[in-house]
């Protein structure tokens, strides 16, 4: 696993989201063991202490559990959670931003539209799915 990490949130929050990215890829599925904060830190060059707390935040949103002595599950649900938590930061944090510059650049619905359907086309996505 090589992740590249930048600087525009904390390494424990781009963490959280390489295990969320793993699990709503199908890496991992509900039940299923997690890779070791050691495995992790060891692949990924990350301290593992910093790890450990992207880790804990998942717990806290119950996408893992921990099995005593075991290591860490992913929850049932979990997934869906995500999509979840994600679709509501799509909507608030991206959507928000797209149709702020599209006002600022006079770009109207229909302009906003074949913008994107223009990109997915560039970048082949499924025009069905994605």
């Amino acid at each position: 696993m090589k992740v590249i990490f930048d600087d525009k949130q904390p390494i424990f929050q781009q963490v959280a989201e390489v295990i969320e990215d793993d699990i709503l890829n199908g890496v991992y599925n509900e039940g299923d063991q997690i890779i070791s904060v050691s495995q992790f830190s060891k692949t990924s060059q990350i301290n593992p202490a910093t790890i450990t707390k992207g880790i804990a935040l998942l717990v806290n949103e119950g996408i893992l559990y921990k099995k005593r002595g075991m290591g860490m599950y992913v929850h049932e649900g979990a997934k869906k959670k995500i999509m979840i938590k994600r679709r509501d930061r799509f909507y608030n944090e991206l959507v928000q931003n797209l149709l702020d510059e599209a006002e600022k650049l006079k770009l109207n619905l229909n302009e906003v539209i074949e913008m994107i359907k223009q990109k997915k086309k560039e970048l082949g996505y499924d025009e069905d799915n994605s």
